[in-house]
């Protein structure tokens, strides 16, 4: 789990905006896609592994991955929730 302290420092590198931990049912929706094959990252690569956890920009519109407890704050490993199948 990402550090509380870490947290409420993070934002968005692309928009600034704050993040937060993404809920279940968000994770659900991805991990879905991700099974179903037909997720990718904002980079055009598929995403291949479960996401366990992952911050989501305060509009709601994409999700950092959370990997061994360290966010992945790169803007080609985001993952745009607004076009989740």
């Amino acid at each position: 789990m990402v550090n509380p302290e870490l947290l409420e420092i993070l934002v968005c590198p692309e928009t600034k905006q704050g993040l937060s931990m993404a809920s279940p049912d968000i994770l659900g929706r991805v991990n879905e896609a991700v099974v179903g094959k037909k997720l990718q990252n904002q980079g055009g690569d598929r995403v291949k592994e479960r996401i366990e956890e992952g911050l989501v920009r305060e509009d709601g519109k994409v999700l950092y991955p959370v990997k061994d407890d360290i966010p992945v704050m790169l803007l080609d490993e985001a993952i745009r929730l607004d076009t989740l199948p």
